[in-house]
């Protein structure tokens, strides 16, 4: 059995959600004259790859160190969305169960593509990446109830749709690119799809059900598309924490990791060694463009 990080680089350049306290380092003693090397760190728990905890907004719900390692090891779907939806766009359950299977109480990972534009790629574009990434509405959400999903993760700033979180009011601009995009294509504007009711449902209506997420996955998932693999998240063992940054990686047979290591040979690959495929980039960015011409 070999691992497949799915963790995107930490480091002081990588951004935290929007207006949260980014990683901040110093040394406070260093080998001469102390002997040994030590730092200090202070950061958000909403930065990096991530874990959402329960407590993050359900009062009543479970800390980091409340979640067993059964549960946040299993098998998990896989699913690549790059093709289907863009900047600003909503995603369905029917788009995954088309392209994966999805067993009741799976994890589900969702690549939008949109890790491409994190900060360690060479398509980095942090205002992307946090604010146009694509996200769902309601039916998702109560599909993941149905299947009684164990977690989700994607590969981009929130597992809400940005347009659905504090955002909307923060980016102006970009909520009137969203607010013209959504009348041409679903014929209604950000207030109607994404009302009152609905602000930030995949955390606010599926936490107390148990279903948390990961976000900013990253790392080799360009190497695991529209599969099924076995998945693990690894928070600290944090008490009273609401959220965590931990390491999310995949499970893959021996004979297989030889297999994708020379797929990813054959990839280009970040300065960090993360491969990823520009592909994707241009998939999105058709969408984009056929829009802006019809």
């Amino acid at each position: 059995m070999k691992l497949l990080d799915l963790t995107i680089p930490l480091g002081i350049g990588t951004p935290p959600w929007p207006t949260y306290e980014p990683l901040q380092i110093k040394y406070f003693k260093r080998l001469a004259p102390n002997g040994a090397n030590g730092q200090v760190i202070t950061h958000s728990n909403h930065l990096g790859t991530h874990l959402d905890g329960e407590i993050h907004f359900y009062t009543a719900g479970k800390d980091i160190a409340d979640l067993e390692l059964d549960f946040l090891v299993h098998d998990a779907a896989i699913v690549d969305l790059s093709d289907v939806v863009a900047d600003y766009d909503i995603y369905t359950s029917e788009m995954i169960e088309d392209r994966v299977e999805v067993r009741e109480g799976d994890i589900l990972i969702i690549h939008t593509g949109f890790h491409h534009f994190g900060w360690d790629m060479p398509t980095a574009d942090e205002i992307r990446y946090m604010v146009q990434h694509p996200g769902p509405d309601r039916e998702f959400a109560e599909w993941a109830k149905k299947k009684k999903l164990r977690w989700l993760g994607v590969d981009c700033g929130s597992a809400d749709h940005p347009m659905n979180t504090i955002i909307r009011d923060w980016m102006p601009r970009q909520a009137r690119q969203a607010e013209a995009h959504f009348q041409k294509k679903y014929g209604k504007g950000l207030a109607e799809i994404f009302d009152d009711t609905k602000y930030q449902l995949m955390h606010i209506e599926l936490f107390p059900e148990g279903i948390i997420h990961a976000e900013c996955i990253g790392g080799d998932l360009d190497l695991l598309l529209n599969r099924r693999a076995e998945v693990g998240f690894f928070p600290w063992r944090f008490v009273d924490g609401e959220s965590c940054i931990g390491r999310c990686v995949a499970f893959v047979d021996d004979d297989e990791y030889d297999e994708l290591m020379a797929k990813k040979a054959a990839m280009p690959q970040t300065k960090f060694g993360d491969a990823y495929n520009p592909a994707h980039v241009e998939s999105l960015n058709n969408q984009v463009k056929a829009r802006a011409e019809s």
